[in-house]
């Protein structure tokens, strides 16, 4: 009889009711009176995010009027949709964007490239010391800034430079990596290869060390060589790693290098080598012949930033059906 009392559907729902009551969460002012101090550290970092991330977003009404600083933003006159026409009918519209998704795609391609290739050789090396050294001397470069590296690019590619003294040696005319329009691109590409291929295979290094390496001693028992090894356990193994950066890397598609290709970049190289984040600084900051074009320049950048969100949900889409990989 006890136990007909205790499953019966009433007894339950009361004992689930009671259960729910005592693990209810505590109104926020306990959790607030407790963690007081937590909060008061994460106050700052919302300040700062407020004021120079939400906050800036009303500017935004810029690429939809004709600005004048004089009037400000909102006396300044109304005029829609016509800043995005003005670049689209522009003539430097689809050059612009065809040199940002050429040098773009480019840079993220090679560079994972390098990266995974860097990475399978460097996980073959077996002196700690060595390999050490060379990771540090590779990841080093990622943490200069590009004004630096630009510094650097400019007088080893210059006609006088190390690169073409070489060159010299071979026979070969000197080579104006930074003049000539159809080498420029190129140029761009790889520097930033050499610059971020060390610190890209960071991530696959880490992948390689969660392989398990009886694997590997199973394989050599069975008769495989190295090769044999690569492409059957190291490559499978880490092909997870692989798509997931290819698939985050879509979200980076229109961010082809705001700083270098302001740094290395030059007049003679504007048909090849201007992207969307230089045409925004020259003409919506700079100006060209006169007062600067507020208004093209905000509604470029407000394009990109658009595109650049969806691609970036794109890409985490993406992520999360092909690698299982998610956020939230």
């Amino acid at each position: 009889m006890t136990e007909l009392i205790r499953t019966s559907p009433s007894v339950l729902l009361a004992e689930k009711t009671a259960r729910a009551t005592t693990t209810r969460r505590p109104p926020f002012r306990v959790i607030l009176k407790q963690h007081w101090m937590l909060y008061a550290m994460l106050l700052p970092a919302l300040i700062l995010l407020a004021l120079f991330h939400f906050y800036p977003i009303w500017g935004v009404l810029i690429a939809f009027k004709d600005y004048s600083p004089v009037k400000g933003i909102l006396d300044s006159p109304w005029v829609g949709l016509d800043n995005f026409r003005r670049f689209f009918e522009s003539q430097n519209a689809w050059p612009i964007i065809r040199n940002t998704l050429f040098i773009a795609i480019g840079k993220i391609f090679f560079v994972q490239l390098a990266a995974l290739v860097f990475a399978l050789m460097l996980n073959e090396v077996r002196i700690r010391i060595f390999k050490r050294a060379i990771q540090t001397a590779t990841t080093l470069p990622h943490f200069l800034s590009w004004v630096i590296i630009g510094g650097i690019m400019v007088q080893i590619l210059s006609t006088t430079g190390v690169v073409n003294r070489v060159i010299g040696l071979l026979g070969i005319a000197p080579i104006r990596f930074l003049g000539r329009p159809d080498i420029f691109p190129w140029t761009l590409i790889f520097s930033e290869v050499w610059k971020e291929f060390g610190f890209a295979a960071v991530i696959y290094l880490a992948a390689l060390t969660a392989i398990n390496p009886e694997l590997y001693e199973a394989a050599a028992v069975d008769g495989a060589g190295r090769f044999g090894r690569l492409f059957h356990i190291t490559l499978p193994g880490i092909r997870p790693t692989i798509v997931l950066m290819a698939c985050l890397s879509l979200g980076s598609v229109l961010n082809a290098g705001f700083e270098q290709v302001l740094v290395l970049y030059n007049p003679v190289v504007y048909r090849t080598g201007d992207i969307i984040d230089t045409f925004v600084f020259r003409v919506g900051l700079v100006g060209q012949g006169g007062m600067p074009d507020y208004g093209l320049g905000a509604a470029v950048g407000l394009l990109k930033s658009g595109i650049g969100f969806f691609l970036i949900l794109l890409s985490y889409w993406l992520a999360d059906r092909f690698a299982n990989y998610r956020i939230f």
